[in-house]
């Protein structure tokens, strides 16, 4: 019924660059606030990048800022991740997650908040 897929991932090397992309099939995809988190097995889920519903307010994590950036096309029902400069350290399952917001243009960074998970993407950064 409701559907976050992502796209994008592979292998890079360090100092390289992916885009990530996650589709939507939800009504209404414009009220939602859309977030990347990243997870190694074993380890807590990550936050990575957040966009408001409006694409106005983004929040990056301090570990990716200035390398990272998020983007969403709301005709497309589309959000994606720049990943330029990779690092080693990168290297996670990257999941793509939606929370209705109701009140106004917000990010959400507690995962917590959000409802809508995709599958997740694997990105490997070598050497």
């Amino acid at each position: 019924q409701v559907q976050l897929v992502e796209s994008g991932g592979g292998l890079a090397q360090a100092g390289g660059s992916l885009r990530l992309s996650c589709a939507a099939s939800v009504r209404t995809f414009n009220m939602y606030a859309m977030g990347w988190f990243r997870q190694l097995p074993g380890k807590e889920r990550e936050f990575v990048a957040a966009v408001s519903w409006s694409g106005d307010i983004t929040r990056i994590a301090d570990s990716v800022k200035g390398r990272f950036t998020i983007s969403r096309e709301n005709a497309e029902n589309t959000v994606h991740l720049q990943m330029n400069g990779l690092k080693s350290e990168d290297t996670a399952v990257y999941y793509c997650a939606g929370a209705r917001v109701v009140v106004g243009s917000i990010v959400v960074i507690n995962p917590s908040e959000y409802e809508l998970w995709g599958q997740g993407t694997q990105v490997t950064v070598s050497s």
